[in-house]
C-alpha cells in the first residue's frame, strides 16, 4: 500500500513538473507577483493556457477563473499582506486604478476602499493573439478609418493590437499607438513585441488621452494612429480632427452595437452627430415622413464600423454614413456577417435586396411587381387600420405593394366601418380622387388578409403554397445575413419539396426533420454546417 502511494505520489509530482514546464513565460510572471502559497496552488490547480484572471478579495478566498468555472487557490481568505505583496510585485498604480507587468500584456486593477487602501484585485490575462485581424484584414489594409465596438473581454484590445503590428511590420507604414491603460503595448517603457514594429506613446492620466492623440499627430507624422477606448466627448472631438488630417484611424469605443452609438450623445459624434431638423410640408409630404426628423450632422469621423459579436465573428457596417442616414430614416440596414471557420478560412454573407416589402435573399428570383391598373394598386392607404396588419398580410401573400404613410401614389385605402361613417377629410379626399375604398369589418389580420387578396385577385387554394415560400424565402434571407441555422414550420411533402428548391436555388444546405405532421426544414448556411 505505502509503494502504491508513493507510486502515484510520484505521478502526481511528475504532473505538477510537466504542466510547470509547459507554462507560458509571461503568464509565469502573473504567477510569480502572487504570495508564494497562491503561485504553488495556480500551477497545481489551472491549465495556464485556460487561464482567464485571478480575483482576489480581502477576507475572502482566492480563486482563478476559467472557461465556465472559477478555482479556488486556497480555503483561507486573502489577507492584507496578500494584497500588499502582488501590489508591490507589479507596475505601478494610475489615476485609472490599473498596473502591468513589464514585458506583459497582462492587467491588474485595483479595488480600493474610501480611504484609498487596496481590498481587492483583478489580475486579468494578456495574451498576443496572431492571426485575428484576419477576419478584416481587407479592410485594414484598404486605408480606412475602423471603430471597433464588442462586449468586455470579447477581444476588442486584441484585434486593434494585431491590426497595428500587421500595418507597421507588412505594410511598413508609421503606426503610433496612443496606449492609455498599456493593454496593446503592455507595461514598463519597452512595448511588448505583440506590436511589431509599431511606437508607443503612454498617457500619463486617462483625462490626457485626447491631448496625447493630437500630439500623435503633431509630432510624430503618423501614417495610422489606433486608439483603445474613445470614451469622452474631447477623445470624441480629437479623433475628428486626426480624421480630418488625413490619417487613418484605428479605434475601439465604449459601447457594444452601432445602436448603443446612435444613442449616446457624448459618442455619436464618431458618427458624425445627430441634429433635429424641421421639414416643410411639402418636403415632408415628399418623404412620406413627419415635419421633424433626425439627420446626421456632419461625414462620420470612421469609414467602417465592426461589431465583434464573438472572437471568429464579427458584423461590419460600411460605408458608415449611408448606414447611419438609413438607420435614421428606419430601420437598421442589415450588416454584412463575417466568420473565421476552424481551420482560418473567413466566409462571408452576400448582398441581401429588400423586393416589395419581403426581404427577398440574394439570388432568389422575383417577378417584377405587375404594373398599376385600377384592379392592381402599387400603394395601399391604410386609414385607421393597423399598419402591422397590413405588412403582415402582404408578406404572407407575397404580393407586389407598398404601404403608404397618406394618399399620395395610393391605389386603393383600406379603412373601418366606423371610420367610413365619420367620412373624414382623407376619405372624402379619396373619393374625390376616385379611388376604391375598400371597407374592412375588423381590424384583424385575417380581415386585411382577405381584403388584399381580394384586391390582388389571390387563390385562396394557393395561398397555403405561397405562404410556405414565403417563410422558407425569409428564413434563407435570415441565415446568409446571420449565417447560423434556422428551422421553419411544419409542412407536408409536397411544400417541403417546394422549399428544398427554393434553399437549393440559393446554394444553402437543408434538411427535413422531425416526424409527422411535424416534420419541417431546418436551413443551414453550407454544406458543413451542422443540422
Amino acid at each position: 500500500m505505502m509503494a502504491q502511494a508513493r507510486q502515484h505520489a510520484g505521478r502526481a509530482q511528475g504532473a505538477i513538473q510537466t504542466r510547470a514546464v509547459n507554462w507560458d513565460e509571461e503568464v509565469e510572471l502573473l504567477a510569480r507577483a502572487l504570495p508564494p502559497d497562491l503561485a504553488r496552488a495556480l500551477h497545481e490547480r489551472i491549465d495556464p493556457r485556460e487561464l482567464l484572471e485571478i480575483v482576489l478579495d480581502l477576507g475572502r478566498e482566492p480563486e482563478a477563473r476559467v472557461p465556465g468555472r472559477e478555482v479556488l487557490l486556497a480555503d483561507h481568505p486573502v489577507s492584507a499582506s496578500d494584497l500588499d505583496h502582488v501590489a508591490n510585485n507589479v507596475g505601478q498604480f494610475g489615476d485609472d486604478n490599473r498596473a502591468g507587468i513589464e514585458r506583459t500584456l497582462h492587467r491588474v486593477s485595483a479595488i480600493r476602499n474610501r480611504s484609498g487602501r487596496i481590498v481587492g484585485l483583478t489580475m486579468r490575462v494578456g495574451r498576443a493573439v496572431t492571426g485575428t485581424g484576419e477576419i478584416i484584414r481587407d479592410i485594414v489594409v484598404s486605408g480606412q478609418s475602423i471603430l471597433l465596438l464588442g462586449r468586455p473581454g470579447i477581444g476588442k484590445t486584441t484585434m486593434l493590437r494585431e491590426c497595428a503590428r500587421l500595418l507597421a511590420d507588412e505594410l511598413r507604414k508609421r503606426v503610433v499607438i496612443v496606449d492609455t491603460s498599456n493593454e496593446i503595448g503592455g507595461d514598463g517603457d519597452i512595448p511588448h513585441p505583440g506590436i511589431g514594429r509599431a511606437r508607443r506613446m503612454q498617457v500619463k492620466t486617462p483625462l490626457l488621452q485626447h491631448a496625447v492623440m493630437i500630439e500623435a499627430v503633431e509630432n510624430h507624422m503618423p501614417e495610422v494612429i489606433v486608439i483603445d477606448e474613445i470614451g469622452t466627448e474631447l477623445e470624441a472631438a480629437a479623433a475628428r480632427t486626426i480624421a480630418e488630417r488625413g490619417v487613418q484611424l484605428i479605434a475601439t469605443a465604449h459601447g457594444q452595437t452601432l445602436e448603443n452609438l446612435l444613442v449616446n450623445p457624448t459618442l455619436n459624434d464618431l458618427l458624425g452627430g445627430i441634429q433635429s431638423v424641421t421639414l416643410s410640408d411639402e418636403e415632408a409630404r415628399r418623404r412620406g415622413t413627419q415635419k421633424s426628423v433626425l439627420e446626421r450632422k456632419a461625414p462620420p469621423t470612421f469609414d467602417v464600423l465592426v461589431e465583434i459579436q464573438d472572437r471568429d465573428r464579427v458584423a461590419i457596417h460600411q460605408p458608415l454614413a449611408d448606414v447611419v442616414d438609413t438607420a435614421l430614416r428606419g430601420p437598421l440596414q442589415m450588416p454584412k456577417i463575417r466568420v473565421r471557420t476552424r481551420e482560418g478560412r473567413v466566409i462571408s454573407n452576400v448582398e441581401l435586396p429588400q423586393v416589395h416589402g419581403l426581404g427577398t435573399p440574394g439570388g432568389i428570383a422575383s417577378e417584377p411587381p405587375a404594373p398599376a391598373t385600377n384592379n392592381r394598386p402599387l400603394g395601399i392607404f391604410p386609414y385607421g387600420v393597423s399598419r402591422h396588419h397590413v405588412e403582415q398580410s402582404i408578406r404572407e401573400l407575397d404580393i407586389p405593394v407598398r404601404v403608404l404613410g397618406n394618399l399620395d401614389g395610393a391605389g386603393a385605402v383600406l379603412t373601418l366601418k366606423n371610420h367610413y361613417r365619420r367620412r373624414p377629410d382623407s376619405l372624402r379626399q379619396a373619393e374625390s380622387r376616385g379611388l376604391p375604398i375598400h371597407i374592412l369589418k375588423s381590424n384583424s389580420v385575417s380581415q386585411v388578409r382577405d381584403a388584399l387578396a381580394r384586391i390582388y385577385g389571390v387563390d385562396r387554394e394557393d395561398e397555403a403554397t405561397t405562404r410556405a415560400l414565403a417563410e422558407a424565402a425569409a428564413a434563407i434571407r435570415q441565415v446568409k445575413a446571420t449565417l447560423r441555422p434556422v428551422e421553419i414550420s411544419p409542412q407536408n411533402a409536397y411544400l417541403r419539396r417546394l422549399q428544398h428548391q427554393l434553399v437549393a436555388e440559393n446554394e444553402l444546405s437543408a434538411r427535413s426533420t422531425g416526424k409527422e405532421p411535424q416534420r419541417r426544414l431546418r436551413i443551414t448556411p453550407s454544406p458543413e454546417e451542422p443540422a
